[in-house]
């Protein structure tokens, strides 16, 4: 963030590039995709959003709607694939924390169960983990929609391994 003046820049801006320089990596394609590529792509990311938004109480729908779209998606070019894999495994790796949170919650809400310290610090941890792959999500289908090619931390390189051209 050299040459910034931190007065001037705002949180989401931040956020933004925090996210953009440790999370992900911006890296050239095979080819060129197309703008139908570009637009199937982009929309792998914006499913799990749609579902967020449709499903919020219950961790599992993101996770079946950006799977669905795999599916329908899982013969197009390479571009569309490796992206909507990338798309299903983030939200595969936020379905157990989730999860954990969901029926953690219900738990206090419907059994003996108190609410501790530690609850507080996980739905803490859940929500910045939340929070992180929204503006990475985001981020990666206003990028994919341009043309510019995305790696996730982590899921990037277990894309690379499962999706062949």
């Amino acid at each position: 963030m050299a040459g910034h003046d931190f007065n001037s820049v705002s949180i989401a801006q931040l956020d933004l590039e925090l996210i953009q320089t440790i999370m992900i990596q911006e890296t050239t394609f095979a080819y060129k995709p197309g703008e139908h590529e570009r637009e199937k792509a982009s929309n792998s990311y914006l499913m799990s959003l749609v579902a967020l938004i449709a499903g919020l109480p219950l961790p599992i729908i993101n996770l079946l709607a950006t799977f669905f779209f795999y599916l329908a998606n899982r013969k197009g070019t390479y571009f569309v694939r490796w992206h909507c894999t990338q798309a299903l495994f983030s939200q595969l790796a936020l379905l157990g924390i989730n999860s954990a949170s969901f029926w953690w919650t219900v738990s206090i809400l419907f059994t003996d169960e108190q609410v501790s310290n530690q609850y507080f610090a996980y739905i803490f941890t859940v929500i910045l983990f939340n929070l992180l792959e929204i503006f990475s999500t985001i981020y990666a289908a206003t990028q994919v929609r341009k043309g510019i090619h995305v790696e996730f931390l982590f899921f990037g390189n277990l894309t690379n391994l499962i999706c062949r051209r």
